[in-house]
């Protein structure tokens, strides 16, 4: 560990590319319903273009002070190809922390993402693109670039923690973060419940989807 300005760590080891490449075929909700539906962060969105499959990556964490890029800029170093960038800017949204430049580099260096608690800027360049950014909202002024600042360490973006190297997806719906450790597990509950929808949808087109579980609900209701 170094500190001068910038607190900085090694980066964990990678997720099992086999785990990720089967999240990639995975909503979002799916994996969110088999996690009590609790896990996840709220108030950031998708900037970038819609496309088909789920962001699936290893968590580099950054916290940074907001509205400052420096530590993002120095955490370029710590990234490798199919890495998520996860930046704690504490929710500040006065100043951008990346635009279309940096997403832009993000992008060369084969990581495949950015989720960002603070703000984007150069909306229009970011929405032409597949690579996914998400952030709590937009703001043309300009990063500081004074620091201090963390690299991998623990954070919170959108009131989700996110842990060096744990697993970070995301599609057009939000984001969610586990530890690897859970991924096996996930995937197999995840992948049975999408089985469950889809014959639930073949149901529902031939007439013959059974509703008397309504009847259950409605009863367990306390008034």
């Amino acid at each position: 560990m170094q500190f001068k300005g910038i607190r900085k760590n090694p980066s964990a080891p990678q997720v099992n590319p086999a785990h990720i490449a089967a999240l990639r075929d995975i909503p979002v909700a799916a994996l969110s319903d088999n996690m009590h539906r609790n896990i996840g962060s709220v108030g950031l969105r998708p900037y970038h273009r819609p496309g088909p499959g789920t962001m699936a990556g290893t968590a580099v964490t950054i916290r940074s002070r907001g509205g400052d890029n420096l530590t993002l800029l120095r955490a370029f170093e710590f990234c490798r190809p199919g890495d998520v960038i996860v930046i704690d800017a504490d929710g500040d949204v006065a100043n951008a922390v990346i635009g279309g430049i940096l997403s832009f580099y993000a992008a060369t260096i084969g990581t495949v993402g950015v989720v960002l608690d603070g703000a984007i800027r150069d909306l229009a360049e970011i929405r032409e693109r597949d690579f996914p950014v998400y952030a709590r909202g937009v703001n043309h002024r300009g990063p500081y670039k004074d620091g201090p600042g963390e690299i991998n360490v623990p954070v919170s973006v959108g009131g989700m923690r996110v842990n060096p190297g744990d697993i970070v997806v995301g599609d057009q719906d939000g984001l969610m973060a586990f530890s690897p450790v859970d991924a096996e597990w996930l995937i197999e509950k995840a992948r049975a419940h999408l089985a469950t929808e889809a014959e639930t949808m073949r149901a529902m087109k031939e007439g013959r989807w059974d509703r008397s579980f309504v009847d259950a609900l409605e009863a367990r209701c306390p008034n």
